[in-house]
């Protein structure tokens, strides 16, 4: 299994230190940099990759050692540089070495690491090459550390306590998308997966595989027993729900209460992205965003004007990014940049956690709704709400599903759907009209989170406003 070493420093890894570091395996192996010098990777002599390093963050951001490598983690003083070392499956030594190079690290320019017993600095020799065996150089583009690479899908085995959508782990996303491969990531069953990461895992091809120390795999999402089979990770086809992912389910007072929402606004150089998140982030947790990025660990002071410059330099490309928040209010963010032909729209899922006692605004919802209809151009927002652990993290067990509590449609489709039409959903609701009596929007209240039966009121509810989607009246 590929083994992944952090090193969190006071001091940023220069190139001097990062070679010292990396002669923990002596003089014998070969220094070489891949993805545009973003990686810096220790091969035996005939180019046997052994060690990976990533280029070094700034995490400016409070929380996120002890989010994404677990509370007992003292990082140093923010900022502190966030350093991932990755040792490659194919060589035994590979692992002791990747560890003495991350103790090294610490030794030289202080700081933590994980995980918390990573002090070797020892020499570590690999074993000679064999005869046998002939390096073949990695093709422009190649990806260091993919565990197995067949036709149809690279796989990814990964063991820490909560695997999130890193920098390495979304380019591999982006490589085997491009190359019309699947990505399966393979993990024991404590490891749990941030939101963003399930997002970027959504639906087949990939999976979370999960491997049961008993024996066999199932998918760590919905449960279905898996087997290896032609170069990929399939359902056994009996429809079986592994065991493992039905017994694991417990029960929790906690709850994560989710708004996916889009807005669209005219394109203007005075344009800034990012207010709707933050009106609806100060709405829910009483302050804004702490922290956003391009992965994580989110590492960058919440800015609206650097998101939006971003955006504009990858423009007409789209634009993903991750927002947090403080540690004190858990809540986590997606957010999408896409220019269309009507404007900039920006889709968010934003998912605030509420630990046992504290309370869920759901009276405050209809509010935020209409005040971003106001401001930012709302289009369309579902809320709802689920009973899952308040860290935002997910677990390969059984969980209850989310339940709808409001849907929010914009002024642009209530014209076009025709108001009295949409006031008059054949379910027992009664829309809120929002926004201005001359460009309405309507908010339709689904209940309070514990009834299931509100997918199927919602369901029917856009049912009946598709049938007018697209007309006027």
């Amino acid at each position: 299994m590929t083994q992944d070493f952090i090193a969190l420093t006071p001091k940023m890894p220069d190139t001097a230190a990062l070679v010292a570091a990396l002669h923990a395996g002596g003089p014998d192996l070969h220094l070489s940099t891949t993805h545009d010098d973003a990686v810096i990777q220790l091969s035996t002599a005939s180019g046997r990759p052994l060690v990976s390093v990533e280029a070094p963050v700034l995490v400016h951001t409070p929380g996120e050692a002890q989010r994404l490598l677990g509370p007992d983690i003292t990082p140093p003083q923010i900022p502190y540089w966030w350093t991932e070392i990755r040792a490659s499956t194919a060589v035994p030594e590979a692992e002791p070495l990747a560890a003495s190079v991350c103790g090294r690290l610490i030794l030289l320019l202080g700081g933590a690491t994980w995980p918390r017993d990573t002090t070797s600095t020892a020499l570590v020799e690999p074993a000679p090459d064999r005869a046998d065996v002939t390096a073949t150089p990695a093709p422009h583009g190649a990806l260091p550390a993919i565990d197995v690479l067949t036709d149809s899908t690279a796989v990814v085995l990964a063991d820490r306590p909560v695997l999130s959508l890193t920098a390495w782990l979304s380019d591999v996303l982006r490589a085997v998308t491009a190359a019309d491969r699947a990505l399966h990531i393979v993990t024991p069953p404590h490891v749990r997966l941030t939101l963003p990461l399930r997002t970027a895992l959504h639906g087949a091809p990939n999976r979370w595989v999960v491997q049961i120390p008993g024996g066999g795999y199932y998918d760590g999402l919905s449960g279905a027993e898996l087997i290896w089979l032609d170069g990929t990770f399939t359902p056994t086809g009996n429809g079986q729900v592994a065991d493992a992912f039905a017994a694991g389910a417990t029960a929790t007072d906690e709850h994560q209460l989710t708004l996916s929402f889009r807005t669209l606004q005219l394109a203007d150089t005075d344009l800034l992205l990012g207010g709707a998140l933050e009106t609806a982030w100060r709405h829910l947790t009483g302050e804004p965003p702490c922290g956003w990025g391009t992965a994580e660990p989110v590492n960058l002071p919440w800015s609206p004007r650097q998101m939006t410059d971003l955006a504009r330099d990858r423009a007409p490309d789209p634009t993903h990014t991750i927002v947090t928040g403080t540690p004190g209010h858990p809540a986590i963010a997606t957010h999408r940049t896409t220019r269309t032909t009507a404007g900039v729209a920006e889709d968010v899922t934003l998912t605030v956690g509420y630990t046992a006692g504290r309370s869920v605004p759901l009276d405050t919802i209809e509010a935020l709704a209409a005040e971003l209809v106001i401001t930012s151009g709302l289009t369309t927002m579902l809320t709802t709400l689920t009973t899952a652990p308040a860290d935002l993290t997910l677990s390969p067990r059984l969980t209850a599903p989310p339940i709808p509590v409001a849907f929010t449609l914009g002024a642009r489709d209530i014209q076009a759907i025709g108001l009295a039409y949409a006031r008059r959903p054949p379910v027992a609701m009664k829309p809120v009209q929002l926004g201005p009596p001359a460009a309405p929007a309507l908010h339709y209240p689904l209940g309070d989170g514990t009834d299931p039966a509100a997918w199927t009121t919602l369901q029917h509810l856009t049912t009946h406003l598709r049938s007018r989607s697209g007309t006027s009246g």
